[in-house]
């Protein structure tokens, strides 16, 4: 065994180290010359070692268990190490015949690999049996994590680097143990590779001793077993004595300590150290060192791997676990074919009655709640979803999701707790990075999930998000990838309202993060009450392939829409509210976006009918704040004749917007005459005060949406009436600065036809 273990690894070594320096004579049948050399080096040899040493001993535990497993990668940009079992194991041809078991498919893999319109240089949905890439560093243990819940059968195998161990999300992951159901989830292996460098220094868990190392993984709940390749005479077999030891552990984890680069020359040309050092990190040898170059490949010994015609020898194939249990292929890693339609509840049960605009009044977040409840009753037996929320539940107005399923927690815990349990599917830990990971992992896998945050704190993982993105993106364009369920945000606590948490609290800027994502990706939706948020979300849910915003609050608002106008209405993605304002010839058009914008707006319509009577009026509502772009820049944009009914051709259109106003800017670009369009939004200002002093700091009050619309009509004539509703502003922030609290004139507004 330990004779073709290390054969087998060293084939794949070779592979690896040849995907980073040659484009040709992969067999090395000749002697090396520059030509055959990749005119841009590119690639890291330092992991690609370890990976290859960790990748075969999870093929000989599939082997003797027979447990589909599914490799998690965190050093992604250790990629030809995976690319080479790929390739040995046969699931590459299977993906693309040009890719065959023989020196032309061996020619093609190495050519291929960070070359242009090839493999890049590190993970990626290209890459069969991948659902992380890898190349941002702390996000691999929560999204193993993520693929492991409701699926007891599966293995999640795990590779963290010793310089990814260092992040803040993984310190965060390595407690996410706790919320692992033994019975009801799948088995979590973290394998901490330990070969002791980052790109130019030592790492910090590598400089620990192994027993700092034993006491702080046992503490932090986990079975660690160390596998030190020099410190055996049988590295494969040491290995696999340690993982047949893990698989009777409840929480295993296995630390491996090799060499940084191992198998590379002690020293290059010039005298630098290599193996065993952080200069083995990237490319360690130029193309100017080709004699150590060629004396290094050969070192592999290829002519014992591989016959005449480019094959590997029958001994190293046979290594390998049946096909269908091969790591390239676990189905896991294909999640969207695995993917079933969420049983989605009726959504009239829970509609709210709106028999005239603006007379009830209702929690959006509540009335949603009790939907998902639902939602949840419907798929317990499948158990395909779940919710992922940084400690916020109760805070949101979810609670009623709680009364159907628990907080998952597998750990005991000192002292009073409510709706927490084992088996729950609601998983609450205050870590926005452990959420993110957790529920990327899930939907990878092939189920469904929802992230609800407080706003301003959705931005912790603007870095996950764009990795995320990426990966959908480049996913999409891979024939043979299904589409995963979308990625489905919940922003509420929304800054408006977060006047009593103060400044901290108050932050849109998620938003302008998703706008810059592909047009293919991202989607922001603004419902302005129950009914909207409820068609937004069965339609969010149901779909796949996106990111989806959803901004919503928990607050009680006044309900604008019936039923079935919220569903044409967001079937539309804006649209005019004929029963407030609907001049057939306006001369100026007030819009929203948002709950609170779209509340001020409305009170800003009844100032102008008060101050203004013969000011001609359109009030628009948009839900879907990507329906403002063009067309032909997103697949949700107006048309022109849309577009021209909501927010017509020459009148300045006044707009109250929930985030930053440079958003809808942004997403303007494009559309005739964008700068008639002046937008009030958020401005950057805050502190702990009263809700309407934080409109008007950001000049977002109904007061100063009524005065701006009427001298940009009115231009002169309207100065006057602006600024006396300018001063009524004054005197009622006044009044709220003098008693603490905002006045009647505020608080109990009511819409009137």
């Amino acid at each position: 065994m330990s004779t073709t273990a290390e054969r087998y690894r060293r084939a794949c070594d070779y592979l690896a180290a040849c995907m980073i320096y040659l484009r040709d004579n992969v067999l090395l049948r000749e002697p090396l010359k520059a030509e055959h050399i990749k005119p841009r080096l590119l690639g890291h040899w330092g992991t690609c070692p370890g990976i290859t040493y960790v990748y075969n001993g999870l093929n000989g535990l599939v082997t003797r268990t027979g447990r589909r497993t599914l490799l998690v990668t965190g050093p992604g940009h250790g990629a030809p190490a995976v690319h080479a079992n790929l390739w040995l194991e046969g699931t590459h041809q299977l993906y693309d015949p040009s890719l065959s078991l023989d020196e032309a498919g061996m020619t093609e893999l190495i050519k291929r690999f960070s070359w242009p319109g090839g493999f890049p240089s590190h993970l990626s949905p290209q890459v069969p049996g991948v659902i992380h890439e890898g190349g941002e560093l702390g996000y691999a243990l929560s999204t193993a994590v993520g693929a492991a819940f409701d699926d007891p059968e599966l293995l999640v195998a795990c590779l963290v680097g010793d310089g990814e161990a260092e992040t803040g999300p993984t310190a965060a992951s390595w407690h996410a143990n706790k919320f692992v159901n033994p019975w009801s989830d799948g088995t979590v292996l973290p394998i901490l590779h330990l070969n002791g460098y980052k790109i130019s220094s030592p790492t910090i868990y590598g400089a620990m001793s192994d027993e700092e190392l034993i006491s702080f993984f046992l503490g932090a709940g986990w079975s660690p077993t160390i596998v030190d390749v020099q410190q055996t005479t049988d590295p494969d077999l040491s290995l696999a004595q340690a993982l047949d030891q893990s698989m009777a552990e409840t929480r295993p984890m296995l630390i491996v300590r090799s060499p940084k680069g191992w198998g590379l020359p002690g020293r290059d040309t010039h005298g630098t150290p290599l193996a065993g050092t952080f200069h083995a990190h990237q490319v360690p040898l130029d193309a100017e060192q080709l004699p150590l170059l060629e004396s290094w490949l050969r070192s592999y010994r290829p002519e014992e791997l591989f016959d005449q015609d480019g094959r590997p020898f029958e001994d190293l194939l046979g290594l390998l676990p049946k096909e269908d249990l091969r790591i390239g292929r676990v189905p896991q890693a294909n999640g969207g074919a695995l993917r079933r339609d969420l049983p989605m509840p009726p959504l009239a049960k829970f509609q709210c009655e709106v028999h005239e605009p603006g007379k009830s009044v209702q929690s959006a977040n509540q009335v949603l709640a009790s939907w998902l409840a639902e939602l949840f009753g419907a798929t317990e037996d499948r158990r395909d979803f779940r919710i992922f929320c940084p400690d916020e539940m109760e805070s949101n107005k979810l609670g009623a999701v709680l009364d159907v399923t628990d907080r998952e927690f597998s750990w005991p815990v000192r002292g009073y707790a409510e709706h927490l349990g084992p088996s729950g599917r609601v998983v609450e830990v205050l870590s926005e990075h452990l959420c993110q990971g957790f529920l990327q992992g899930y939907l990878l896998t092939g189920r469904h999930g929802l992230f609800p945050c407080y706003e301003a704190f959705a931005a912790i993982v603007d870095s996950m998000v764009n990795q995320y993105a990426k990966f959908l993106k480049m996913a999409a364009e891979v024939p043979w990838r299904a589409p995963v369920a979308s990625l489905n945000y919940l922003l509420t606590s929304e800054g408006w309202r977060q006047e009593h948490n103060g400044y901290s609290h108050q932050g849109p800027g998620f938003i302008n993060n998703i706008l810059t994502k592909k047009a293919s990706v991202s989607r922001v939706y603004l419902p302005p009450d129950v009914n909207t948020l409820l068609h937004t979300m069965r339609h969010c849910l149901a779909g796949t392939g996106r990111i989806n915003v959803v901004v919503a609050s928990k607050q009680e608002y006044p309900q604008w829409l019936d039923f079935d106008a919220a569903e044409a209405h967001c079937l539309a993605g804006a649209g005019v509210w004929q029963w407030a304002a609907d001049d057939p010839r306006p001369e100026v058009v007030l819009a929203s976006a948002g709950t609170v914008p779209t509340v001020e707006t409305l009170a800003a319509v009844s100032l102008l009918r008060e101050h203004a009577p013969d000011l001609r009026i359109r009030m628009a509502n948009v839900v879907d704040l990507l329906a403002l772009a063009p067309p032909d820049r997103h697949p949700h944009g107006l048309d022109i004749d849309a577009f021209t009914r909501c927010f017509g051709l020459e009148m300045p259109v006044v707009m109250a917007f929930h985030g930053y106003p440079s958003a809808v800017h942004e997403v303007l670009h494009g559309r005739r005459t964008p700068e008639r369009f002046h937008v009030h939004g958020y401005q950057e200002e805050g502190t702990t005060t009263t809700p309407f002093d934080l409109l008007v700091s950001n000049n977002m009050s109904r007061y100063d949406l009524a005065a701006d619309a009427v001298r940009r009509a009115w231009r002169t004539k309207g100065a006057p009436i602006a600024d006396l509703l300018i001063a009524r502003r004054d005197a009622v922030l006044q009044a709220a600065r003098e008693n603490g609290v905002d006045p009647p004139e505020i608080t109990e507004w009511r819409w009137s036809t």
